[in-house]
């Protein structure tokens, strides 16, 4: 389906409008303006998608923003790991832009507003404020500072812009309405003392703009024309039209700022302040723990960019907050897996079988096609030799008409090589069984062409050379939380749903070739999912993540 033939989503119909009320299409700017104090995470990928894709949608540039306000949760990492994740995802942005860039313009424009008697400098403290700040259904009170002369007012945010005073001392206050039915609206704080270094421009300030503040005016400075935000920003909508109003030029764009909704994902968190705790308290290693929400993290596991951008176009944009089951995401990078990555064989629980009609120190290499899905992939070799691992759980004794494996007296084929029949089991003395004796069929190898090898047996099972094996760390993944929703309950905290086995470390043996392996490549060990080299691979040592399994497991658990 064409961009033109897809139905418009609330967003695009609002740019849609404006062009049809002669908005020069020549005029449209977007932005998507992370705050650097943290890794973006898969509900930023909505917004992401939003803004590039009206930019694609429409041939508008993108700007990448950093609204970098906060020095004390600021960081030039996560800026580099934000500029990575956006380019991973397959966007390009037009400028790079940071709200430091304007620290001097806005300083300038705060000062005009206190000549105009628009805003003032308050020293009480935050108790006293938010004491005044009344409730939703009583006004406020005024503060008794808001009458300050314009004369004291530029002398005392002098000295805060000079550091002469505390922080948490003064603040400089938007005067508007203490009656306003908008809370926020109720002198807002435009500018707080922090004495901390900021990662752009060290200690050059000792002031820094609040959000509300900074974001609309940023947004005018750069000429955006549509500032898309969530839902929780609606009410600052007001506040971003006041302040626009004060420095306004009609000969320039008006930035318009509208929201949608966020669109949050079962069984984890996103928010970036939650993310940090469980980094911070060790319930996962890193931002970019396989386990993570965050794209990085996602991007390890061995997501797709592809499969996260079609997850975000299959939610789409809506106006009501709403909780997206994150099978919905597994099924999308599965789906995109299965036409790209090559299909290999690895056993993750090894049982031993000897072919005891099979010469001994004979081996052979059989060829095995590396995707069905993709003709073009062509095929490799894989060895095979008398001795072999397959899973535990394809070998029984005894088994019902149902199961459709290895078990005594019957016959499986091989992938790619032969047809055996289980004939003898050795147990160790606690009667667990540790190796399994069968015979071959010496004709019945796969695409030979002969009678044999069209015989037809109901069970195919993978395997791995035990003489040519390669031995891989695999890290096997659940969810990070058995809760869907586990930061939305009153009486508990999000903590206590941690799930203490979403890791389990394992030990398998996969085909050599897979020795050659390259950090990120992207493989579906057959019957058992799909799986991705993970950065801590070295050429002494393979490890491996599994991304997602070749079903919906979660589903079978939830029907129960």
């Amino acid at each position: 389906m064409s961009d033109d033939s897809k139905p418009l989503n609330f967003i695009e119909h609002i740019v849609e409008e404006d062009l049809a009320n002669n908005f020069p299409k020549e005029h449209l700017r977007f932005r998507f303006p992370p705050e650097p104090n943290g890794y973006l995470h898969i509900g930023h990928a909505s917004s992401i998608s939003l803004n590039f894709g009206l930019g694609l949608r429409y041939n508008a540039p993108v700007n990448l923003r950093f609204d970098d306000t906060n020095p004390a949760k600021e960081e030039q990492e996560f800026v580099d790991a934000i500029k990575k994740d956006v380019t991973w995802l397959g966007y390009e942005w037009d400028t790079e832009r940071y709200a430091s860039d304007y620290f001097q313009q806005l300083y300038d424009w705060a000062i005009y507003l206190v000549k105009k008697g628009r805003a003032y400098v308050d020293d009480q403290s935050s108790e006293e404020m938010a004491a005044q700040k009344g409730t939703p259904t009583e006004p406020g009170t005024e503060s008794p500072n808001r009458n300050r002369s314009v004369e004291e007012n530029l002398a005392l945010f002098n000295q805060m812009k000079n550091g002469e005073f505390k922080e948490g001392t003064h603040v400089l206050r938007a005067k508007i309405d203490m009656a306003s039915s908008n809370m926020l609206m109720r002198d807002p704080i435009m500018y707080r003392v922090l004495h901390k270094a900021h990662h752009r421009t060290n200690t050059d300030w000792c002031i820094y703009p609040m959000y509300d503040w900074t974001h609309g005016e940023s947004d005018y400075i750069e000429q955006v024309s549509h500032s898309f935000c969530t839902l929780e920003f609606a009410m600052h909508r007001e506040l971003y039209d006041w302040f626009l109003d004060q420095v306004y030029d009609e000969n320039k764009v008006r930035p318009k700022q509208r929201e949608f909704a966020r669109r949050n994902l079962s069984h984890t968190v996103v928010s970036k302040r939650k993310l940090a705790k469980l980094v911070e308290t060790g319930v996962v290693s890193s931002w970019d723990d396989p386990r993570m929400p965050t794209i990085s993290g996602l991007r390890r596991r061995g997501y797709t960019p592809e499969s996260i951008r079609n997850f975000t176009e299959t939610i789409g944009i809506a106006k009501r907050d709403n909780l997206i089951d994150v099978s919905l995401l597994e099924f999308q990078v599965r789906n995109h897996l299965n036409k790209v990555a090559p299909r290999v064989m690895g056993v993750l629980d090894p049982l031993k079988v000897v072919i005891t009609n099979y010469p001994e120190g004979e081996e052979e290499w059989l060829d095995a096609e590396n995707n069905p899905e993709d003709e073009s992939a062509g095929s490799r070799k894989v060895p095979f030799s008398r001795e072999f691992y397959i899973e535990k759980e394809d070998f029984r004794e005894e088994a019902n008409k149902k199961f459709f494996r290895l078990k005594l007296g019957k016959e499986v084929r091989l992938k790619n090589a032969y047809i055996i029949k289980a004939e003898s089991c050795t147990k160790d003395t606690d009667g667990n069984i540790i190796e399994v004796q069968c015979t071959y069929d010496p004709k019945s190898k796969s695409g030979s062409g002969t009678e044999e090898s069209l015989r037809k047996v109901k069970g195919t099972l993978h395997w791995v050379s035990i003489k040519h094996a390669v031995e891989a760390e695999v890290r096997l993944y659940d969810r990070l939380f058995t809760d869907e929703s586990p930061d939305t309950h009153k009486d508990k905290d999000f903590m206590d749903f941690v799930n203490p086995d979403s890791l389990q470390v394992i030990k398998g043996y996969l085909e050599p070739h897979l020795k050659e392996a390259k950090i990120g490549d992207r493989v579906q060990f057959q019957r058992l999912g799909y799986f991705c080299v993970d950065p801590d691979s070295s050429s002494e040592k393979l490890v491996f993540n599994k991304t997602v399994g070749l079903r919906d497991s979660w589903a079978k658990i939830a029907e129960k």
